[in-house]
């Protein structure tokens, strides 16, 4: 059964229902393919967010009681739920975020992926047990639900970063209230009704859309026992001294400068069909794309040449197309970003080997071809800043050490890759270099659910990361030292008392 969703004006979810009230704030969305309003959103303040961590915190205390394999259960369901709805949650990510369909549906299947971590609940939360630690004593463990927790997520994944929340924070016994992006609102209420449908008791999972206003709203609640954040690094930062100061747990995961070193002896073309996969795929918006390719030696030429060849080529349209490698950027603010950076890169002395700005325009989309720059400097904006767009620059090293050098003097550290064809050389640095995920010969080294995920340095900040990590995040551990000395029939006393002390 498929769930009608409208982009004509997207709720809150509160309670276990739409909300939206007749009057007040709205939202536009915009097809960035297109540029065109598609639809609208409700907008939230204060009021808002607090009737839905009341609505959260009524239905809390029950969820946190229903034992873990009917939590499961429930997770279970919303699985297979998601599953048979992929194409129509494609197609909702494309239309409000611009990425390709292709791309929506791998989202969605690392979101599957997220919850089936989620199903090991009762494995996942079993504690300790030590007996007779004293005379009669024993001590035991074991963790709790904490409450109400909320999440504050980003554009580039409306599905993947909310359900990697959720499904750990519920699967724990937590209630949770959802902010996602105002940008791409409609996913997370489809999210929400399809958990609905399987089962889930109304008010354990709540989305409230809005700004500034909602976020802070969230974030300082006295009833919210823990925040998570995926954004950029300054506002991440921003979040979790906010959280902290208040008491919460949070994890604030925040912006990335991923770096790809390439050696002499690696497969330049396997390394060059990597370089332009993640670094322009979803038009360089997601968290883990690639954003410098540091060439060690004599790589460095050939390697820029075949990068260049491979972006030229690249498939540039609206994601809902057929064939297209890359869709357009979220917005108008966006792609002015980018082609600022690309102006700024030039004047700092870098090398523009493939200008996106030359790609024709495609309508009245937010549309920027792949962008190449040789020879950045490490002091540049290009290397320093985010650009979070489809920009890839080249910085040159001698050796691997010096390449390793340049990966850790950068302050960030979400991702970092090798490719090469020595055994050696990959485990220098996979011990030595300063990133939350390592990858030697991959593209992307996000790993799968059952670990962790989350950077170093300023790509992280707070607590535990995502997915597995998650099981620490959303609880609290317990610990229960305990004597029982009442008689025992046919015991003698001096039994009890006999022993260490």
């Amino acid at each position: 059964m498929t769930i009608d969703i409208s982009l004509d004006t997207v709720p809150h979810w509160i309670g276990g229902a739409a909300v939206a009230s007749v009057e007040g704030p709205r939202a536009e969305i915009h097809d960035p393919a297109t540029g065109r309003v598609i639809g609208t959103v409700v907008l939230g303040g204060a009021d808002a967010v607090d009737e839905a961590v009341v609505s959260a915190r009524n239905a809390a205390a029950a969820w946190a009681d229903t034992p873990g394999p009917v939590r499961a259960s429930v997770l279970h369901r919303f699985r297979v739920l998601l599953h048979e709805q992929i194409d129509d949650l494609a197609s909702i990510i494309t239309a409000e975020q611009g990425k390709t369909l292709a791309d929506a549906r791998g989202e969605l299947a690392r979101s599957i992926e997220a919850v089936d971590v989620s199903l090991s609940v009762v494995q996942q939360l079993k504690g300790e047990y030590a007996e007779q630690v004293a005379n009669g004593v024993d001590t035991y463990s074991f963790r709790q639900p904490l409450g109400v927790c909320a999440g504050i997520t980003p554009f580039n994944f409306p599905v993947m970063v909310p359900v990697s929340m959720f499904a750990a924070a519920i699967a724990c016994g937590n209630a949770f209230v959802l902010k996602p992006s105002e940008q791409v609102p409609s996913a997370s209420v489809r999210l929400a009704q399809i958990m609905s449908q399987a089962g889930l008791p109304d008010g354990v999972l709540n989305v409230v859309h809005g700004g500034v206003e909602a976020a802070e709203a969230l974030i300082d609640h006295p009833d919210v026992a823990a925040v998570s954040f995926v954004g950029s690094t300054p506002v991440a930062r921003a979040i979790y001294r906010r959280s902290a100061e208040a008491g919460k747990k949070v994890q604030a995961l925040g912006g990335a400068k991923n770096h790809l070193v390439v050696m002499p002896d690696a497969d330049l073309d396997a390394a060059a069909d990597a370089l332009v996969s993640a670094a322009y795929g979803a038009a360089g918006q997601r968290c883990m794309a690639v954003t410098v390719a540091v060439a060690v030696g004599s790589a460095a030429d050939a390697l820029v040449d075949k990068i260049a060849d491979r972006a030229r080529a690249f498939r540039v349209g609206d994601g809902a197309a057929s064939g297209i490698d890359m869709g357009p950027l979220i917005s108008a603010g966006a792609l002015d970003r980018v082609r600022a950076a690309l102006e700024r890169s030039v004047e700092q002395g870098g090398r523009l080997i493939v200008d996106g700005r030359d790609r024709p325009a495609a309508g009245d989309g937010y549309f920027i071809g792949p962008s190449l720059v040789d020879r950045v400097s490490v002091e540049s904006d290009l290397y320093r800043d985010e650009v979070f767009g489809p920009v890839l620059s080249v910085v040159r090293a001698d050796d691997l050490e010096q390449a390793l050098q340049i990966v850790n003097d950068n302050p960030y550290g979400n991702g970092a890759i090798i490719f090469t064809g020595s055994g050696t050389a990959a485990r220098r640095f996979s011990r030595g270099v300063l990133a939350g995920s390592v990858g030697i010969n991959v593209p992307i080294p996000v790993p799968i659910s059952w670990f962790g995920f989350g950077g170093w340095g300023d790509s992280r900040f707070g607590d535990d990361g995502l997915n597995y990590d998650g099981y620490r995040f959303y609880t609290r551990s317990k610990v229960v030292t305990q004597r029982w000395t009442e008689p025992t029939p046919g015991l003698a006393p001096h039994f009890v008392a006999a022993g260490r002390q």
